[in-house]
């Protein structure tokens, strides 16, 4: 499977919401297809899923990819989501809306139709100061609904592993995990926590631990601490051309690679001259890893990105 990017804004990462794993999947097929094609998210885009793609890249059967689109036409029309916007005094409102403002379904070629409600476009376009982007292969393996979600909450933090507290009602409702569900506790644990926390580290790009936080002997909330997975080393021969003192030298990297480095790099004390003063870790990041895709940059940062780990 290809480094297919996904990127949505930070308040869709932490909106609240309800959606099935083959609801998920249609939307992150969405995303990415609209970035492949260069098509675009707007508010009156008609974005293609075809079942064939469907199954492909999550490894489904055609039946099942068939039946996915067949029931996407009724169950994600009626899916909502929650999330907190700032009025421009400041004062945050929560916003309620769709996913879709129109969805079709041709059997003729197995074809999905979508279109993204407005309140979610700018949401999935904006790449501003607030984003978080993985690749679509990630959570390709990943069958459960809470998994997706989970690992999506925790890599919006990857420049620090570390995710500070969620108090529990705000952590069951950006899971998706309705009121009446998993009430007590150690059947909130064993069938949404324990297994997605286990699918995450079996087939993602990262481990995760949990640390459970009480008020008196009650849990109130979790915090969580993951780190990236070491990567298989390939020994590759030399290339001589490659040298980094040599005026040419340029080494292109994945997307993963660049976010990978520029994540770590942005706390290093040899970038603190590349550094803004009002921006957080998170939008230093985003700048390195811009600064890599240019070739006189990245010659210049080599050596810090070598300290970083990196390694052709």
């Amino acid at each position: 499977m290809k480094n297919e990017l996904v990127v949505k804004d930070n308040a869709l990462i932490n909106a609240s919401y309800n959606l099935e794993v083959t609801e998920q999947r249609l939307i992150l097929l969405a995303i990415i297809n609209a970035r492949e094609t260069g098509q675009g998210i707007t508010s009156d885009s008609k974005l293609e899923i075809h079942a064939h793609d469907y199954a492909s890249r999550f490894d489904v059967s055609n039946s099942g990819a068939y039946k996915a689109l067949k029931e996407a036409v009724n169950n994600l029309f009626d899916r909502q989501f929650s999330f907190k916007e700032p009025d421009k005094q400041g004062n945050l409102g929560v916003v309620r809306s769709r996913w879709v403002s129109r969805i079709k379904y041709i059997d003729a070629t197995a074809t999905l139709e979508v279109t993204f409600a407005p309140d979610v476009v700018p949401l999935i376009t904006r790449l501003e100061q607030h984003f978080t982007s993985y690749q679509l292969k990630q959570v390709a393996q990943l069958t459960s609904k809470y998994a997706i979600r989970l690992y999506e909450m925790l890599i919006a933090w990857r420049a620090t592993g570390k995710v500070p507290e969620i108090e529990l009602s705000e952590f069951r409702n950006r899971l998706g995990v309705g009121d009446n569900e998993y009430t007590a506790m150690n059947n909130f644990k064993s069938r949404v926590l324990e297994p997605a926390i286990k699918q995450i580290n079996e087939h993602t790009d990262i481990t995760v631990k949990v640390e459970q936080h009480k008020k008196g002997r009650t849990i109130s909330g979790f915090s969580f601490k993951f780190k990236q997975k070491q990567q298989p080393k390939i020994e590759k021969p030399k290339d001589l051309k490659r040298d980094p003192n040599t005026p040419d030298f340029f080494i292109k990297m994945t997307d993963a690679q660049r976010h990978l480095f520029a994540n770590k790099m942005s706390e290093m004390p040899e970038m603190s001259k590349y550094s803004q003063g009002t921006e957080s870790y998170q939008q230093f990041a985003v700048r390195i890893a811009e600064m890599l895709l240019q070739p006189e940059k990245f010659r210049e940062l080599y050596p810090i990105l070598e300290k970083a780990g990196f390694n052709p």
